[in-house]
């Protein structure tokens, strides 16, 4: 249990940092301000502040963001009348940092009770003084200030000219989808490192091997070195098309074409059958050929990438055409669930299993989804044809319907797994 927490946190924590990393690195190429990096989600357990950004370690390892200046869901705190702050000033009395934290004093300043803020355009704050309100102070606030949130987390002040929609449409739409292009890239680059790991790459084929032991295949007469060119009558070209259709088998007798030295021969047999998440399917006994050249391991990244992406987006499809169901989906506790079967099977699971959910985020964050990166997407395409942006208003209502819809849907897939994996 301990093995597969430590490996589900490091997994989360390298797909959380490689996909905030794109939407960060973006972004700043950009001159949009990125005020918050997090790695976890919930109650802050450190930060950390370097050049323009407040880094973030957060309690729940699930998950991440980078907050851009600007954006719907950036969530600055509005300094409203009657909020009491401490102003810290430099030497020519320009606010360089606003105190708006009730937990304890972070620094020897001036008390101000606030009247009126803008800290986008004219960057400036007033107030009663000491608690004084016979007069208003008003003090200026220099371009990068600093704002001392509520839970004690500092954060530099956003103003307009470094605002996420300040920056060029072209660079906004690159800033919303780097985060998936970079796990893309985590993909490839662990497929390829599981490539020289394993020794080769998996054929995506229909010639296979034969399990030693164990294999309703080698029983029937399949050996290794065989292509199975047909189950049922269904063509199988590739591993893919093959394990469709085992696995849709368990329990009934099929009938599989073999092609051997060019010739063809039909066997009869029955898959066994496994239950996996509350699902069953059928297995025969057989495994992938390998190819072990230099060629294909360094090629591997590309080839497994596009094999397994092609698996998931038929999935989609799938679902969208009618044949939705939740256990064709898996949250956290799915995941977690996984984990401790990639762990088990050492190294090679844990690469394969790391890449495996990096492609998966990547494809389910292009999806059109309010919240997602495909959403914000569409919101920059939208743009592009009216020729001026959705209205902030609009945006943050589009934001929180689909985060409601998200959030909506994490809960049933999270009982369904409780239900599949452990009440099942």
């Amino acid at each position: 249990m301990i093995t597969t927490i430590i490996v589900f946190i490091i997994v989360f924590g390298i797909l959380v940092i490689f996909h905030e990393f794109g939407h960060y690195i973006t972004a700043q190429r950009s001159g949009i301000l990125v005020r918050e990096f997090s790695v976890g989600m919930g109650p802050k357990v450190f930060y950390y502040r370097k050049n323009s950004t407040t880094f973030t370690l957060r309690l729940l390892p699930l998950g991440g963001y980078v907050r851009m200046a600007g954006e719907a869901d950036d969530g600055e705190d509005e300094l409203k009348p009657g909020t009491p702050v401490t102003l810290q000033l430099n030497d020519g009395g320009v606010v360089t940092s606003i105190n708006t934290s009730n937990k304890h004093s972070l620094f020897q300043g001036i008390p101000l009770t606030i009247t009126d803020t803008n800290l986008d355009d004219n960057l400036y704050v007033k107030g009663y003084e000491n608690g004084d309100e016979s007069q208003i102070k008003s003090y200026p606030v220099d371009h990068d200030a600093t704002i001392i949130e509520k839970d004690g987390t500092e954060l530099q002040i956003a103003p307009r000219d470094v605002q996420f929609q300040s920056a060029s449409l072209p660079n906004r739409m690159l800033t919303n989808v780097a985060g998936v292009f970079n796990n893309l890239l985590l993909a490839i680059l662990v497929y390829t490192i599981l490539g020289f790991v394993q020794g080769g790459v998996a054929s995506n084929t229909n010639k296979i091997n034969v399990l030693p032991t164990d294999s309703v295949a080698r029983s029937a007469g399949v050996k290794s070195g065989d292509r199975i060119v047909a189950v049922d009558g269904h063509k199988t070209t590739d591993w893919q098309d093959l394990t469709v259709q085992i696995r849709s088998k368990a329990d009934k007798q099929i009938s599989v074409k073999i092609q051997r030295e060019g010739q063809d021969k039909v066997l009869s047999m029955k898959p066994k059958s496994q239950t996996s998440g509350g699902q069953k399917s059928g297995f025969i006994g057989i495994t992938q050929t390998m190819d072990t050249s230099f060629k294909a391991k360094i090629l591997s990244g590309f080839t497994t990438t596009w094999t397994v992406a092609k698996q998931l987006f038929g999935a989609l499809w799938s679902m969208v055409s009618g044949h939705f169901s939740l256990n064709d989906l898996g949250g956290p506790v799915a995941i977690f669930a996984t984990t401790s079967q990639a762990a088990k099977m050492g190294l090679s699971g844990v690469l394969n299993f790391l890449a495996f959910l990096s492609l998966n985020l990547a494809i389910i964050n292009l999806i059109p989804i309010p919240g997602l990166d495909g959403g914000k997407l569409i919101l920059n395409i939208l743009e592009a044809i009216r020729r001026k942006p959705v209205s902030q208003t609009t945006e943050t209502i589009i934001t929180l319907i689909g985060f409601a819809f998200l959030m909506l849907l994490m809960i049933l897939v999270t009982w369904n797994d409780i239900e599949r994996y452990f009440l099942h």
